[in-house]
């Protein structure tokens, strides 16, 4: 098993009381990691929550299409709560977005291969150390958590562009996903949502880690 594994999340407290299609039941840390292995429920989820933290009308589901050009028109770009989560399966460590870090930023993540700082929110927040071939991130205690895990990880800068790499392969996998079940859900508006997602969370586009 990997030691350190970073997924790309969202977290999950805006689905509550959310009716326009079908969610999963939220995970007990709130955060819902996204890959090419979610069921169709939790890509729902995943739906829900960039809709409802964008304020894009989901009513009625088959304008949808119009919808999210009309809020596109108004707004210079989606935003999602979440971000990269990395945890140490060793150590029972991991270290979770904060507040106010977003999925449309997790690129920023390149810059720690040069050693520079990068925003990971803050409730709780993080800081980031740089050691002899190694990047230390120790996050504040999260008073909300229900467990208690710590909250101090060391990724190996040689190891971080193949972690990196999985990151956007897992998301390609989800934004596959997102087209099925659009063209379930919303046909008229399968194509348009999946390019909109991947313009505004720069999902298939190379990732460049040199």
């Amino acid at each position: 098993m990997d030691v350190i594994v970073i997924d790309a999340v969202l977290e999950t407290g805006a689905t509550t009381g959310f009716t326009a299609w079908p969610v999963a039941e939220p995970a007990k840390d709130r955060f819902l990691a996204l890959s090419g292995q979610m069921s169709q429920a939790e890509v729902g989820t995943a739906m829900a929550v960039i809709f409802r933290y964008g304020d894009i009308p989901t009513a009625p589901i088959s304008d949808l299409h119009d919808l999210l050009d009309r809020h596109l028109a108004e707004a210079e770009a989606l935003l999602a709560p979440g971000g990269l989560r990395v945890r140490d399966a060793t150590a029972n460590a991991e270290i979770l977005p904060g507040c106010c870090c977003g999925l449309e930023s997790w690129r920023e993540w390149r810059n720690v291969l040069h050693k520079k700082d990068i925003w990971l929110g803050h409730d709780p927040g993080t800081d980031l150390e740089y050691l002899a071939g190694v990047v230390r991130l120790q996050q504040e205690s999260d008073p909300r958590a229900l467990h208690s895990p710590n909250h101090e990880v060391e990724i190996h800068l040689d190891d971080l562009p193949a972690l990196l790499a999985t990151v956007h392969l897992r998301l390609q996998g989800f934004l596959g996903l997102v087209h099925q079940w659009a063209s379930e859900t919303t046909p008229r508006a399968a194509d348009r949502l999946v390019a909109i997602l991947d313009e505004n969370f720069e999902i298939s586009s190379p990732l460049e880690l040199g």
